[in-house]
This record gives structure tokens, sequence and C-alpha cells, in this order.
């Protein structure tokens, strides 16, 4: 009897013990995990800061990304823009002020929740693969090579592009569209109903594949670049910049400069290819570009190798450079803006998602 009273405690407090262990797991992680409401709130915040920075950089920019797209597809039988000032005093001679505007409504309408998706979805690939380096290579410490970031950005590049990209083709129609040529488009519900009804939903996503390969070095080196010197200029602190692991306003401008030449001078040439697919189908592109640049009638490339040999057979390997100079000057402080803004934004909202934990 005695043996079966000592048996019962001993079962008992096993018991007591267990749900006490299990008590205080859960009060624990209820401890380190926010409630639900707090990380919606977090993902919000985290979105709006990526559309404020996207929409803020791409206005400043507008007029040198319109007259960029004008150089990679007007016909080489009728120059209308030979650089970037000519170009720019052409525009506002033929078209005024709100010409160099021209579709940055529809590019900001695009670039908001393509820029939001973007930041947002490369921190979280960043965490995801941080987490899987540090489980295979068992050191709790590590943090992400430039290689690793760069999947990161090619990831978050490639789901931003996909979601966004039906508005990004009709964007670039209307952007294309001058005072003397048909007004086939009157805005980006119009093109994005009238492409659909017209030439299908594929349609839509004319120039996708180029684009998908061109995002993965440009949207990756960006990142990739931006981190990477951000990291070590914080470590190295080479001619005092980096103060209490802080980098000013002015650092985080040339950091992000220098990513948006590299990712942009490596992957132009596959926007280029982009930009001139997107045009195949629509009946009044023959009045801006051509698919040999010598015949009477509407552009067709059978698909990216097609354009690619078309575009350098009649017109050079200079024509997967056009636009580029107003690019490069455009893409510096694009991206330079737009990361600065986003931090900001971020500092400013509150929010808290450190790459790196």
């Amino acid at each position: 009897m005695a043996t079966e009273d000592v048996v019962g405690k001993s079962t008992g407090e096993t018991a007591v013990t267990t749900i006490v262990n299990l008590a205080e797991e859960a009060k624990l992680a209820r401890e380190g995990v926010k409630a639900p409401s707090d990380a919606i709130l977090s993902v919000c915040k985290s979105l709006v800061a990526g559309g404020v920075a996207g929409g803020v950089s791409r206005t400043a920019v507008a007029p040198l990304e319109r007259l960029k797209i004008l150089l990679q597809v007007q016909n080489p039988l009728n120059i209308k823009y030979n650089g970037t000032i000519q170009g720019l005093k052409y525009i506002w001679r033929t078209e005024g002020f709100r010409g160099l505007f021209k579709g940055n409504g529809t590019n900001c309408a695009r670039i908001i929740p393509n820029s939001a998706v973007k930041f947002f979805s490369y921190e979280k690939a960043s965490s995801g693969i941080l987490w899987l380096y540090r489980h295979q290579t068992g050191n709790e410490d590590a943090q992400l090579t430039p290689v690793l970031r760069l999947g990161a950005g090619a990831c978050a590049g490639i789901i931003a592009m996909s979601a966004t990209y039906p508005m990004d083709m009709v964007r670039g129609r209307i952007t294309v569209q001058t005072e003397k040529s048909p007004y086939q488009y009157r805005g980006m519900f119009h093109a994005l109903g009238t492409v659909y009804r017209e030439e299908g939903f594929r349609a839509l996503y004319k120039g996708w594949l180029p684009s998908v390969i061109g995002v993965i070095p440009y949207v990756g080196l960006n990142f990739a670049v931006y981190e990477s010197l951000k990291e070590w200029l914080v470590v190295s602190k080479p001619f005092g910049l980096a103060d209490d692991q802080e980098l000013g306003v002015a650092t985080k401008l040339a950091c992000g400069a220098a990513a948006g030449t590299v990712g942009q001078t490596v992957a132009y040439p596959l926007d280029v290819i982009r930009r001139r697919m997107q045009m195949v189908g629509w009946k009044d592109a023959a009045s801006v570009v051509r698919g040999d640049g010598r015949i009477k009638g509407p552009l067709e490339y059978s698909g990216m190798i097609d354009a690619f040999r078309k575009t350098v057979r009649h017109e050079g390997f200079g024509a997967l450079y056009k636009g580029l100079v107003p690019n490069s000057v455009k893409v510096v402080p694009s991206i330079a803006i737009a990361f600065v803004t986003y931090e900001v934004v971020k500092d400013i909202l509150g929010v808290e998602m450190k790459i790196s934990e």
C-alpha cells in the first residue's frame, strides 16, 4: 500500500512538473512573439515605406525615365532624340512641361506597389535565407554574404516585377505616345482594357522573360552592393564615414548610387529588349519603331532571342544600350533616393525589421 502511495505521489509530481514546464514555455513563447495585430501593422508599415520610396524616387527622375524609353524604341529612320539634353529640350518644345512627366502617373501606380512588394520581399527573403544559412552551417552568429544578398534581392525583384508587370507593359506604351502619334490609350486602366480586349491576356506579359532575366542581376546587385557597402563602411570605418555603427544620409546616398550604377549597367540590354517586345502587337507601334528599321509595317519579334538578333543585326550592338546615358543619370539618384527614403520612412513609422537578426 505504501509502495502504491509512493508511486502515485511520484506520478502526480511528474504530471505537475510537466504542466508547469509547459506553462513556462508557453509564457516565454508569448513574450517572444508579437500579437497578430502588431505583426500585421508592422507588415503594413513596411509596405507603406517601400511604396513611398518608390513613388518619390520615380517622380524625381520622371523626365529622364520617359526620355530613356523613347530612345530605346524610337524609329531608326526617323531620329528625334539624339541625346539627353537635346531630347529633354525637344520634349519640352513639342509637348511642354506636362510632356516631361507623361506616363508618370501610370508609372507611380505601378512602382508604388512594386516597390512596396520588392522591399518587403527582400527583407522576408533575407530573413529566410539567413535562417537556412545558419541552420546549415551550425553558426548562429553567421551573417548574410554578398552572394546570399544577391539571391535575396533576385527573389524580391522577380516577385515584385511579376506581380505588377501588366502595369509596366502598358506604362511603356503610354510613355512613347507623343502629340503627333495616334492616341490609343487614355490612361492605365483604358490601356489595360484595350490590350486585353484587342490582343488577349498573354499580351499583358509581353517582354516578361527578359524582364525576369534582367531583374536578377539588376535588383539582386542593387541590394547586394548596397547592403555590402553599408556593412563594410560600418565595420572598417574608412575616412570616418561611420559613427557608432550608423551611416549618414550622404553616405547612404553614395552607397545607393553605387548599387544603382552596377545593377543597371549589367542588366540594361535586357531592358531595351523588354521595351521593344512590349510594342509587339500594337497597331500604332510602327509610328514609333520598326522591327528591322527598314520595312514599313508593324513591329514583329517572335521572342527574346529574335528581338536580340534583329536589333543587333539591323542597328548594331550599340542599339542594346540606347538610352543608357539618361538612364545612368536617372538611375543613380533614383536608387539612392529610394533606399534612403525607405529607411527614413521606416524610422518615422517605427518599423523594426532587421535582416541580420
